[in-house]
């Protein structure tokens, strides 16, 4: 049995992820570590960044490392009647991370379900996202959002796709200020001004938002997607993560890409989201797939940002020896690893390593 303390954070989760999604029917699915350029080249404004690893094959074809999985499972897919594909993955993927500024190879876990689906999958999807963060971290909010709703908003108030997509912008930024500036100079009336940067506030526990939310839909397309949000609040609420869901309208992915729910996942102690998903009808439709899809990843290379906050410590007990008292030091090591305790022997303390305590059995006169 492998001891999971020798188990870095990202693979301790991917283990424990890998389990939830099994029991609820997903097959891990393993693929090739790249793929034709010109899959991403066509679908560029939907991974995290356009930059790509790239090189040429034996015969000649432009490969490209892959930066995105979702991608490559929809290429790869079938569409059969009435079917859904539910696969779950651990996979690296290639591109520049949003630190550093450099490529890097990121581990990545996550689910997709793509086929003929219905409102069920859409929960049981969101339901495995709180599932996931949780079981990395009992101190997580996981933000939902839906694009129907503001998909519907903003087309009811322009027909422009470029003005759209800037006010879609700043509602993401919760910048109300430069939202009622952008609708101020298209000459948009003030109730109709006051409706829209209403939506770059609405943020809080499932019912509250819902309460704020039901005043502002008009019309078939906005009412039919609360009708949704309002189903999901319903099943979300009576699970043993609804304190610690969200609704919050500044999460807008892509329009050109997703639709209907979209949400993020947080963990106590990383600065960024950790999980990201949604519907992506669009995305298959490009792709020339039929039906649904709906799906998330969770970005594992960002939990080692938890280790660190969680252990001030490298080792348990730092055994310092004298080099020629071997079986003293061996039975030594031995009854401290039956404690349970980790052990790091030395004959000097090095410098960067950080220990709860020393254990010192070197004779006085070679310290």
């Amino acid at each position: 049995m492998i001891e999971e303390r020798i188990l870095k954070p990202e693979e301790r989760a991917a283990l424990a992820l890998r389990a939830l999604y099994g029991q609820y029917g997903y097959q891990t699915y393993k693929m090739s570590k790249f793929e034709e350029y010109d899959l991403y080249l066509r679908n560029k404004e939907f991974l995290v960044s356009d930059r790509i690893l790239t090189f040429s094959d034996t015969n000649g074809k432009l490969m490209a490392l892959k930066p995105d999985v979702t991608l490559s499972i929809i290429k790869n897919g079938e569409d059969l009647p009435g079917y859904k594909q539910k696969v779950c993955y651990h996979e690296n993927v290639y591109r520049v991370s949003g630190g550093a500024g450099q490529f890097r190879e990121i581990m990545q876990a996550g689910l997709e379900c793509i086929g003929d689906l219905d409102r069920y999958d859409i929960f049981e999807v969101v339901l495995l996202a709180a599932e996931s963060l949780a079981l990395i971290s009992d101190d997580f909010v996981l933000d939902i959002s839906h694009l129907g709703i503001l998909t519907a908003l903003l087309e009811s108030y322009s027909e422009d796709p470029s003005l759209r997509k800037q006010m879609a912008r700043y509602l993401a930024e919760k910048n109300s200020h430069d939202l009622r500036l952008l609708c101020q100079k298209e000459n948009m009336r003030e109730e109709d001004i006051v409706t829209i940067c209403d939506f770059s506030g609405i943020y809080g526990d499932m019912e509250s938002v819902l309460t704020r939310l039901r005043p502002l839909c008009r019309g078939e397309k906005m009412y039919n997607a609360l009708q949704e949000l309002e189903q999901m609040s319903c099943l979300l609420g009576k699970t043993a993560f609804a304190d610690r869901i969200h609704f919050d309208f500044s999460i807008v992915n892509d329009m050109d890409y997703y639709n209907g729910i979209v949400f993020q996942g947080f963990l106590s102690g990383v600065a960024q989201s950790v999980l990201s998903g949604g519907q992506y009808d669009k995305l298959m439709e490009k792709m020339g797939r039929s039906g649904g899809a709906v799906g998330f990843a969770i970005y594992l290379d960002l939990l080692q940002d938890l280790e660190r906050r969680a252990r001030d410590y490298d080792v348990d007990v730092l055994l310092l020896y004298d080099m020629g008292d071997v079986e003293s030091t061996a039975q030594t090591v031995s009854r401290l690893r039956q404690a349970g305790k980790s052990v790091s022997v030395q004959r000097c303390i090095p410098q960067r390593l950080r220990y709860r305590e020393v254990l010192d059995m070197r004779k006085e006169g070679q310290r």
